[in-house]
């Protein structure tokens, strides 16, 4: 199976890690970009580990990609078998950092972007349950609900949304439509809309997901 990696920074508090914050990366990015994150939540959780890997495909032009896109055909398909594909990837990399590390599933927070948001939520809330993430954030995304959601062998892990209201790459109703989705199989989410802002990350929505984790690594 393919094995990822990408940049990391070490624990701010200069021991051994107790905590694991995995980023991932939009479409055509790279590990590089997500990992611009840790400093903002570095003294949130002194004691994470940040990693941010490299989606494992090649876009042929300039960075990675989780799944490809099929831009002329039905993008939700393409998503869900994208996604599906991509999974076990992704939860590989997962059970390889918790194993190496001693770094426990329920101080792992995912964090994405675009279409690392999309892989974060759907991995994240395919887990079993005794593997149920921190958290989970997905910035400028979607969920597709991997089969068997909703039911008690899968995780259920607090989930952060932030999408800006004029995104024209990623529709922001699909975040209006995972917060209902999630909420509806009684999940704890939280679901901050960035007015006036576009296919990105905005200072107040960075805010809203580190709100929603001081909320968490405080539990």
């Amino acid at each position: 199976m393919t094995k990822l990696s990408g940049p990391m920074l070490a624990p701010a508090h200069g021991g051994a890690p107790d905590a694991a914050v995995v980023l991932l990366h939009g479409y055509g990015s790279d590990g590089h970009d997500l990992i611009g994150l840790a400093p903002h939540w570095q003294d949130l959780l002194p004691g994470a580990l940040f990693v941010s890997p490299h989606a494992p495909q090649a876009t042929g032009m300039s960075g990675y990609q989780w799944f490809a896109i099929d831009w002329e055909g039905d993008r939700v398909a393409s998503r869900q078998a994208g996604l599906a594909a991509a999974r076990p990837v992704l939860a590989g990399f997962l059970e390889d950092l918790w194993t190496q590390t001693g770094i426990a599933p329920g101080r792992t927070l995912l964090a994405g972007f675009s279409q690392g948001a999309m892989m974060a939520l759907h991995v994240g809330l395919s887990l079993p349950a005794e593997r149920t993430p921190m958290g989970v954030i997905g910035f400028s995304g979607a969920f597709l609900p991997p089969e068997g959601f909703g039911g008690e062998g899968l995780a259920r892990p607090p989930v952060c949304l932030v999408h800006g209201d004029l995104d024209e790459v990623v529709d922001p109703a699909l975040s209006a439509a995972a917060e209902r989705l999630l909420a509806g199989a009684g999940i704890e989410v939280i679901h901050h809309v960035s007015r006036g802002v576009g296919h990105g990350i905005a200072p107040d929505g960075l805010a809203a997901a580190t709100r929603f984790i001081e909320k968490i690594a405080a539990k």
